[in-house]
């Protein structure tokens, strides 16, 4: 028995370090969505500010500063996005996918500018688990939800917080108007292109969260390309729990699940080439079966020219 609960823990508390950096992606290409700005560009987001978080963490040798640096470099990457396709109207798939390109591309020219070499950095300060008193000691799920980096505990804060931040206030009235109808919103006297800006710019902090999780939180230093199309997940988590933050949070931990069976799995049995598609066989399956019945922001992808 006891053997049963500390593996049903192990992959629990695997599914809660996967599904984190996924969290964080899902809700904040969730407030770039609903404000009408499709953000296909999560990937790097997270890449980027992966990177920048491992630089401020190894010039400083404080896991805070590079947490700042991370959430500038998302912030940064995020409101070129928002340039790009608020203010010059530019294809928002295009601009998204020249995100991706770029900080793959530019983070593998920094390793070698910044460290001397490609590959992994060094390692720096990074966030380690800090157990909260008693729930820690909950059997089976203490440990696994209890005795993470304050980072998970951030992003278990954020779910209700984004859901009381863009269902029950103004501002949040005003950035979904923006994604359903921007000329009504406009007609209200609301600004469509600062929502929108406010929307992209929130996905750019959130998403530079997740990666910031994935070089300090999980790891202790920057790998090349060690986002792995997690930012796209992000996108099928954010399709399949239709937009909203709790169903967005409720698809990333499938996903999280899916990719912690991979480790927990016998790779004896099944070829461990096979487990690694799980994750993405899943995202595939979740975006033909359930795609095409989510409902998106009416506006969501289409300029906005004010008459």
């Amino acid at each position: 028995m006891e053997e049963l609960f500390g593996n049903l823990g192990q992959l629990l508390s695997s599914t809660i370090r996967n599904a984190t950096p996924l969290i964080f992606a899902a809700l904040g290409g969730m407030f770039s969505e609903r404000s009408g700005v499709v953000n296909i560009g999560l990937e790097g987001l997270m890449l980027i500010s992966a990177f920048a978080g491992v630089v401020g963490a190894f010039l400083s040798g404080s896991a805070l500063v590079g947490l700042g640096t991370a959430m500038a470099a998302g912030l940064l990457f995020a409101l070129i996005h928002a340039v790009m396709t608020i203010t010059f109207e530019a294809d928002q798939i295009i601009s998204g996918t020249a995100i991706n390109l770029l900080a793959l591309g530019g983070t593998g020219f920094l390793m070698v500018e910044v460290f001397g070499s490609g590959g992994t950095s060094p390692n720096v300060q990074g966030f380690s688990p800090v157990p909260i008193p008693l729930l820690a000691d909950v059997p089976l799920v203490g440990p696994a939800l209890f005795n993470q980096s304050l980072l998970v505990y951030l992003m278990y804060a954020l779910v209700p917080t984004t859901y009381f931040l863009l269902f029950k206030t103004p501002f949040g009235l005003r950035l979904r108007g923006t994604g359903e109808s921007p000329e009504a919103v406009d007609t209200a006297g609301v600004n469509v292109f600062r929502m929108r800006y406010f929307g992209v710019a929130l996905s750019g902090l959130l998403a530079s969260l997740g990666g910031v999780y994935l070089s300090m939180g999980i790891l202790s230093a920057f790998t090349e390309n060690m986002t792995g199309g997690r930012g796209f997940i992000a996108l099928a988590a954010l399709i399949f729990g239709r937009w909203h933050p709790v169903g967005a949070a409720g698809a990333a931990l499938l996903f999280g699940f899916a990719q912690a069976f991979t480790f927990q799995a016998p790779q004896d049995v099944v070829p461990l080439e096979f487990l690694q598609m799980i994750p993405y066989i899943l995202t595939l399956v979740v975006l033909a079966g359930f795609g095409g019945r989510a409902i998106a922001p009416a506006a969501i992808g289409k300029p906005y020219r004010k008459e």
